[in-house]
């Protein structure tokens, strides 16, 4: 199972519907809390590209993007296969 991480901040609801895809697909994930300002913030701006928005998802340190991304991805049926799922 691939290490999946996303980077979130309170209050956003676009963290909260990219949270919910993800634990619709039962599988294990760190929730990173990354307010601006914060150096949980500031990693995932760097491991992103310089992507400053909230949420970053990353799969074995792979970006994803944000909720968007992720919606795109689950559409089109890529998301299960980057996520190890069959």
């Amino acid at each position: 199972m691939p290490e999946i991480k996303i980077y979130t901040q309170p209050g956003c609801p676009f963290c909260r519907r990219a949270v919910a895809l993800l634990e619709s697909k039962n599988i294990p994930f760190t929730e990173v809390n990354a307010p601006r300002g914060t150096a949980e913030r500031e990693e995932a701006i760097a491991l992103s590209g310089g992507q400053t928005t909230v949420p970053q998802t990353f799969v074995d340190g792979r970006p994803l993007g944000g909720c968007d991304d992720l919606m795109r991805l689950e559409r089109t049926g890529q998301l299960n296969g980057i996520l190890g799922l069959s």
